[in-house]
This record gives C-alpha cells, sequence and structure tokens, in this order.
C-alpha cells in the first residue's frame, strides 16, 4: 500500500494511512475485523457474543481514528453485517466498510462453498440491506470455491461498480494462478490473505505478488484468532464455549499446544521489552512487511 498522511483521533493522536491498492481510498495501517460479533449458532462460530458489546467496540474503534470495518455475511449467517449495519448508523464519520461475498449456508446453519456468478447481484443487494448502506466500498470474493466460478463471479463484481452500487473489489484466500486469471477482467483493489506469526505461508509467492502488482493486501488474523493475543493454556481453553471453532486449532491440541505455550512466552518478553502487548507487537510485526 501507498503511505497517506496520518488521521487523528478523537484524543489528537495520529494514525498512518495508507492507499488501498488501486482504489481511491485511504485507510488506516489497523481496521477492525467482525468474525468473531457474528456470534454463535453456526459451524465457526466464535462462541456467543454481547451486541451492545459488539457495537461499543465498533464505535469504540472509530472513536481511536481506525476508519475500516471489515465483515461478511458468513460471520454469523448475517448477523455480523446487521450488527454492523446499527454501530455505524447515525454516525457523523462513516467508516469505510468492506465485505464479503461466495458463502452459502443450509437450514442447520453449516456454512459452504457457494461463489456463483448468478448469485453476486443477490448477495450485493443482501449485504448493502443488512448493512443500510447505498453503496458497498470494498466487495471480496470470501473464497475462490468452486474454482470454476471465479471469473463469471468477478465480472458480475465488477459491473457492479460500474453501476455505483460497489466502490471497489478485492479477493480474499486467493492464489497466484487465480490472481492472474482474474487481472485479465480487472485488476483487483486489495487480497486478503491470512497472515500471522503463526501463519506465514503468504510470504512465498502472494505477498511479492502483490507488491509487484501494487495490489492492496489486507492481512486477516494478524493476532492468529487471538492466539497471540493472550496465553491459551488449559484454563483459558476450558473457558471457550463449547462452540467456538478455535477448539479445533491445532495449536490449541497436543502434540502443537506445548510449543504454543513456549511460542507465546516468548512473545510476551519480547512485547514486554517494547512496552507493548502481545497482541500488538503481533500486528507490528505484520506491518513491518513492505508487501503489506
Amino acid at each position: 500500500m501507498q503511505f497517506c498522511p496520518a488521521q487523528n483521533n478523537k484524543k489528537g493522536v495520529a494514525m498512518e494511512k495508507r492507499k488501498l491498492g488501486n482504489s481511491d481510498m485511504e485507510i488506516t495501517i489497523v481496521g477492525l475485523g467482525t468474525w468473531a460479533i457474528g456470534g454463535t449458532g453456526y459451524n465457526y462460530s466464535w462462541g456467543h457474543q454481547e451486541d451492545r458489546d459488539s457495537i461499543a467496540t465498533i464505535q469504540a474503534a472509530v472513536d481511536a481514528g481506525i476508519n475500516w470495518i471489515d465483515t461478511a455475511p458468513a460471520y454469523g449467517l448475517g448477523h455480523s453485517e446487521e450488527v454492523v449495519g446499527r454501530a455505524i448508523k447515525g454516525m457523523s464519520r462513516k467508516p469505510f466498510v468492506f465485505t464479503k461475498l461466495g458463502k452459502s449456508w443450509d437450514a442447520k446453519g453449516v456454512l459452504g462453498d457457494g461463489l456463483s456468478g448468478k448469485t453476486v447481484r443477490k448477495e450485493t443487494e443482501d449485504s448493502l440491506r443488512r448493512l443500510n448502506l447505498e453503496q458497498i466500498d470494498l466487495m471480496q470474493i470470501h473464497w475462490p470455491r468452486p474454482d470454476s466460478e471465479v471469473e463469471s463471479a468477478w465480472s458480475e463484481m465488477a459491473k457492479l461498480v460500474d453501476e455505483g452500487k460497489i466502490r471497489a473489489i478485492g479477493v480474499s484466500n486467493f492464489n497466484v494462478a487465480q490472481l492472474e486469471r482474474i487481472c485479465k477482467i480487472r485488476v483487483p483493489a486489495s487480497l486478503q490473505p491470512p497472515y500471522a506469526m503463526l501463519r506465514r505461508d503468504a510470504e512465498a509467492e502472494i505477498l511479492p505478488w502483490c507488491r509487484q502488482h501494487g495490489v492492496g493486501v489486507i492481512c486477516y488474523s494478524p493476532m492468529y484468532y487471538g492466539l497471540l493475543a493472550e496465553k491459551f493454556d488449559s484454563v483459558r481453553i476450558q473457558k471457550m464455549d463449547a462452540d467456538d471453532w478455535r477448539r479445533k486449532l491445532p495449536e490449541l491440541n497436543n502434540p502443537l499446544h506445548f510449543a504454543y505455550e513456549k511460542f507465546f512466552t516468548a512473545l510476551e518478553n519480547v512485547a514486554r521489552h517494547q512496552g507493548m502487548l502481545p497482541g500488538q507487537c503481533a500486528i507490528a510485526w505484520v506491518l513491518a512487511n513492505p508487501a503489506v
């Protein structure tokens, strides 16, 4: 991303901004992800969440200077988008809102792959309704599955940009080959890959490609689903809701759990020496990559 002038929050503290790829948006280097606030009742839940706490968190983030929020219909089967819409309603200075399409779910709340060029317009209209917006700032393909629908969906998204329903389009979880395919139709404003201290595979090809081609990078889960924000020892794991999908993470189960605890202890020590919290240190590490 290209560096832009800093933005002040209510306390007058400057927050650095960067231009998002080929879009006209200058976004703060830290945004707010809203997967967790989708709540419970589906197979990728983070457990029960109180909507009032989620709304307060969103409002506090905007007050702190953050100017973009990332959500998706898949987060709580539409609930995350609805909460975001309620939180930003009436704000004098609304943040940019990024969402996604291409995931579907059944009557039991089980998420599956549902990318289809035929449903792009309906999914966009549904997100606009839940978010109570007239335009989505960034619409992203959540997962390129099935792969055969990538070009069809991307072409429809480009049409919605031309119509003004979407400001910019991007993708998430794409590999280089898929990125090169959609570039023949329209160059994406951004890619959203997973990237954290404990997940660095994006460094091999994805991040260098994006930097070379001027595609903005929005990393998801820089604190690795919260595991780099606080130590998930056996006591913390026991406190997790029964339907919290993170219980299945390899790092929270043997034989990797011991290695994870050792890593987190080392991270705590580094953060302490820098006068930071572990989560802050994890985010700073991600932002230090020039491709981000």
